[in-house]
Parts: structure tokens; sequence; C-alpha cells
């Protein structure tokens, strides 16, 4: 049995990009990412699930209201509303025709939640993330994540995912 609550409606795990992978740009501006967010979810419902938001990228999983499938548009919004008025590189051509900024990469990647175990799955994925990426050593240490509304209703511990520097030698890609 999952420990997560399966959402109503469609859910779909996101990885969302950004062009320059050295870039801090989503966690300096993440009150503005954040502002942006609950705008467009004010415009067009849809329920966060979880997400991370990680210095040049983020994951999230959200469940799309019964019969709406539209996460592009949602995306497109969010993307778009975040870019604008922040500064941005020199532009490809292409970008320019299609007026975007490049801040962003122009897609992003979707995965369809299949059953509560791909759910369960994928929210453990977007916890422990910032751990995988070296940016803490426990997950409770990274703030931009909803890891913390898990601890607080009592679906997760603390000290859940324990603490990288109680594990010997090095792991991962």
């Amino acid at each position: 049995m999952s420990r997560y609550r399966r959402a109503q409606g469609s859910a779909f795990f996101f990885t969302v990009v950004l062009a320059d992978r050295s870039s801090t740009l989503l966690v300096d501006q993440s009150a503005r990412l954040r502002r942006t967010y609950r705008t467009v979810f004010q415009r067009r419902p849809f329920e966060t699930v979880a997400i991370c938001i990680l210095p040049d990228h983020l994951h999230a999983i959200w469940a799309l209201p019964e019969g709406d499938a539209d996460f592009s548009s949602r995306w497109n919004l969010i993307k778009g509303g975040f870019s604008r008025g922040l500064e941005a590189g020199l532009p490809s051509s292409s970008k320019l025709r299609k007026r975007e900024k490049g801040i962003w990469q122009r897609r992003f990647w979707e995965h369809a939640i299949r059953d509560d175990a791909d759910l369960e799955r994928h929210v453990d994925y977007i916890h422990f993330n910032p751990v995988k990426h070296g940016l803490v050593t426990r997950v409770r240490d990274w703030s931009l994540s909803s890891f913390h509304r898990y601890v607080e209703q009592g679906t997760l511990p603390l000290d859940w995912g324990g603490d990288m520097r109680d594990v010997a030698g090095h792991f991962g890609e």
C-alpha cells in the first residue's frame, strides 16, 4: 500500500530545466517563481502533489482536474511569467522569432504516473533530489521542497532519507 494519497484526475511528473545548467536562477529568484506559479494555479487550477526547486531545474508532480490534460499551457504560462522582466543573455535567432529569452530549455520532460507505486517512486525521487545533487546531506535541510509539507502531514518522518554524512563511499551517476 502506497504511503502517498493518489490524487484525483491525471497525475504527471515533470522536469523543467533552465537553458544555463550552471545557473542558480531558480533558487535566487524562488520568490518570483512562487508568485508566478501561484498566479497560474489561480487561473488554471491543478494540484501540486510534490515539488522541489533546485538551482537550475525543478521537479514536480501535478494532478490535473478530471478531463484536463493541458499541462503544456500551464508550464508555458509559468515559464513566460517567470521570465518576464528578467535580463537574459543574447538569444539565438530561432529564440527571437519565437519571442523567447533563452532562460528556459524549450521543452520539459513529462511522465504520466501509472499507479500508486509509480507515484511513490517519483515523490521520493523529487524529495531526495537535493541530496542526490550534493546541495545538502539531509532531505530536511532543503527548504524549497514539498518534503516539509509531507512531514507536517505526518506522511514522512523528519529524518526520512537519512544523513549522507553517515554513508561511506560515493554513489550515483
